[in-house]
């Protein structure tokens, strides 16, 4: 154990050596510790990587902000979507296999895969996926607010959510496409996303540290906690996201030392220490441009940062006349940045534990400022002027927000008419519930508490250890429920992704258990005008409504004495029940009336 110790120390040791030695880096840490003040980041970690050699490499702040425990270049660290080029470097190994083809449909390797359109079925190409040209718009929240550790279910749930463009028409980012590629190559190969990541790159390429879940995140030795900053200056710690089956879009673990090996390769032109891992074409495909972002012209205050495109898990642009490839990383209490300079030769990680960072760019252009000896731009005071305007803006918003309520309104309902199951097929199942006169939007990995604001609109605030801060709102995101033609609460909408229309999720009202004996005394035959209602039940624990010339339909309680339709929105019973305890009558009530049943002697 100590010489392990005393090898880790002796990494970072050189690793500080060789920056002081390199005179491009002469005052840099100055600067990083400007910046790890100025965004009050719990920490983060950097390296610089030249050719084939680590030039630089070290940690700033803690990874344990509360116990003061600090950064250094081996800690671990949520990368999210940095982990997007790792995906897809393993298609471009299996098109070297002679195992796929970009221009193939994905439907080949995945027959059950459905898009929301014929159009997307049928002209979706792989090489679609890995550049984000499908048409489909984001659709984060339903992995994020409905995480599940299969992505098959994941997979299913893209039949029902609807693309914002045609294919190819317009670049949009949408993590789902990762998620296929992960899939593809699992039923390709017959192994887990995850062992691919570590067969073919983390052993290889000696990323000994790195891997590919938040369970081994958990029990890894020098890693880093996640942080979220709250009321501008408070360094909070977050619980670790399982991004769970969503993993090839976005799980990887890591520290800058393990992701200078993979730079390395990268700048190598897929080689590492001799070996061909990632196909020369493949890599030189993968940082030229694929699909348009945007214009991205050069403006007045940065005249040499322009042009935006997308190769394959990578973002592409010129950084004063440079050509930069690169992509960011983000996932609850983490942000990451991993850039490359191909024709300069020259590789830069940032990693921080802290959510939503401006770290990571602030750092990489910083030191790319420095290693590239291009002029400096003083990029903490451009981030504290932005902070300035963005805290106005967000103040402006709330303002609007706080302006457009419309007062002394209430709720169509009592609160617990609003409580039930809520679902929508390509997001999941949630549901509300009634807590002391409070709605709370409850998920699998999150709780909302739902404050009115007008009529049946409510504003979602996020529970964290029993403590809700209703100071802390977007200002815009508003559940708003709706009835159906009983005056029943029938759905709600709620607008997850800026480019569609709210998504609509279904309610199914909460049912309570009935014991056999309650049941059975339903059951019987009611006579309506002359009809006849034919109660039933089925293994002594479902209860049945049949009228002759329609189908049966299964009731599920949902009070005392009072059942709705499993199949039918808006249609219920409620059985009457005599003074002397015994059930004579039966009301049904449907959109267009109530009618009572009597129970036939």
């Amino acid at each position: 154990m100590k010489k392990l110790f005393f090898f880790l120390v002796a990494i970072g040791y050189s690793a500080m050596v060789l920056a002081q030695q390199d005179k491009r880096l002469k005052g840099i840490e100055v600067e990083l510790n400007k910046i790890l003040e100025s965004t009050k980041a719990a920490g983060f970690a950097v390296a610089v990587v030249e050719g084939d050699k680590i030039i630089y490499a070290k940690g700033f702040g803690y990874r344990d902000y509360e116990n003061k425990v600090p950064v250094d270049a081996n800690t671990l660290f949520a990368i999210g979507s940095s982990s997007k080029a790792f995906t897809s470097a393993i298609l471009g190994q299996l098109r070297k296999e002679d195992k796929l083809s970009f221009e193939d449909s994905p439907r080949k390797y995945i027959p059950e895969l459905k898009f929301f359109n014929d159009n997307m079925n049928n002209n979706i190409i792989i090489k679609d996926l890995m550049c984000h040209r499908t048409g489909m718009s984001r659709h984060d929240f339903s992995w994020y607010f409905f995480p599940t550790t299969s992505k098959d279910t994941l997979v299913q749930r893209m039949a029902h959510q609807e693309p914002f463009a045609g294919v190819r028409e317009k670049w949009l980012y949408n993590n789902f496409m990762f998620l296929t590629q992960g899939v593809i190559a699992e039923r390709i190969t017959g192994k887990s996303w995850e062992d691919n990541i570590k067969e073919r790159f983390f052993i290889p390429m000696g990323m000994t540290r790195s891997n590919a879940s938040i369970g081994e995140m958990k029990t890894a030795t020098n890693a880093a906690f996640g942080y979220e900053l709250k009321k501008e200056t408070v360094i909070s710690k977050m619980e670790y996201y399982d991004i769970s089956g969503m993993s090839p879009a976005g799980s990887i673990n890591s520290s800058v030392n393990d992701m200078s090996n993979w730079m390395i390769t990268w700048l190598n032109k897929g080689k590492f220490k001799g070996q061909q891992l990632i196909p020369e074409n493949y890599i030189e495909e993968a940082m030229s441009s694929q699909m348009v972002i945007g214009g991205a012209l050069p403006d007045k205050e940065n005249p040499d940062i322009h042009f935006a495109n997308y190769g394959y898990g990578w973002f592409l642009k010129s950084y004063k006349g440079h050509y930069r490839v690169n992509h960011g990383g983000n996932i609850d209490g983490f942000s990451a940045d991993v850039t490359l300079f191909p024709s300069d030769n020259i590789g830069i990680v940032v990693l921080v534990n802290q959510n939503g960072s401006a770290a990571p760019g602030l750092v990489r252009n910083t030191i790319s400022d420095y290693i590239l000896k291009v002029n400096k731009t003083d990029f903490v005071k451009m981030y504290n002027e932005d902070m300035a305007k963005a805290k106005k803006a967000e103040s402006e918003v709330k303002k609007k927000a706080a302006a457009e309520k419309i007062v002394n309104t209430k709720p169509s309902h009592i609160l617990q008419e609003y409580t039930g199951k809520y679902s929508n097929p390509g997001y999941g199942e949630f549901s509300i519930t009634n807590v002391n006169d409070s709605l709370f939007a409850n998920f699998k990995l999150k709780k909302l508490y739902l404050r009115h604001a007008h009529y049946d609109i409510f504003e979602p605030f996020e529970v964290n250890n029993k403590v809700i801060d209703t100071t802390e709102s977007d200002g815009n995101t508003r559940f708003n429920f709706a009835t159906n033609d009983m005056g029943d609460i029938a759905s709600l909408k709620v607008k997850l992704d800026e480019l569609l229309e709210p998504i609509e999720f279904k309610r199914r009202p909460n049912t309570i258990k009935v014991s056999k004996e309650v049941l059975a005394q339903y059951v019987g035959e009611y006579e309506l005008a002359g009809m006849n209602v034919k109660v039933y039940t089925k293994d002594d624990t479902k209860l049945f409504l049949f009228v002759a010339g329609q189908p049966e339909y299964e009731l599920l309680a949902t009070d005392t004495h009072q059942f709705s339709f499993k199949t039918l929105e808006g249609f219920k019973v409620k059985f009457e029940e005599e003074a002397d305890k015994t059930i004579k009558s039966v009301i049904l009530i449907q959109p267009n009336g109530k009618f009572t049943a009597k129970r036939k002697l």
